[in-house]
């Protein structure tokens, strides 16, 4: 089975984090994997897009034109890859920068306010987070304890003090209901 993941959003939102968090949960859960950032070259305040592709056989192409699960963290994004989203798919919504409703209903929407929830808690850029944390309790696509180790593989070991932050954002993503 493979899994087409793409996070869209603004520079600086760690959407190319949030995606690489994905891309290490595959390979510590030995699946086949590709990454593939994409940003324009103001990258911070610009857009910035991550394909992440999770199999069980190798990955013929790491470009997705058409994902399964659509990460959207702002209005642009939302309305640049709305429509690409598989029939059957998933879409993870940051509702406190997207304002649109999708009108689809070949897909699954959820819409969290990721980015209040963070700021609320003292998590300031930990939207991305709890947009995965979300991911995983709706997907079953990875365990919290993948995605923990994930987590402390990915964070450098100069910045180690923002595990705690990043799972923590990632519970409050998994417990989220609406």
């Amino acid at each position: 089975m493979t899994t087409e993941i793409l996070l869209a959003g603004f520079g600086g939102q760690g959407v190319l984090f949030a995606g690489k968090i994905l891309a290490y949960c595959g390979l510590m859960d030995s699946k086949e994997l590709s990454w593939l950032p994409s940003y324009g070259p103001e990258m911070r305040g610009g857009t910035a897009n991550c394909s992440v592709c999770i199999s069980d056989e190798p990955i013929g192409s790491p470009l997705i034109l058409n994902p399964d699960i659509l990460i959207a963290m702002n209005g642009p994004s939302y309305d640049k890859f709305i429509n690409a989203v598989k029939p059957d798919g998933k879409v993870f919504i940051d509702s406190t920068l997207v304002d649109s409703k999708c009108e689809r209903t070949d897909i699954e929407c959820f819409y969290i306010p990721s980015t209040e929830m963070a700021d609320t808690h003292g998590l300031k850029g930990g939207s991305n987070m709890v947009l995965l944390g979300k991911l995983i309790k709706e997907t079953n696509l990875f365990t919290f304890d993948t995605m923990q180790k994930a987590v402390e593989k990915v964070v450098p070991p100069a910045k180690a003090k923002l595990i705690e932050n990043n799972l923590k954002a990632i519970k409050m993503g998994m417990e989220y209901q609406k």
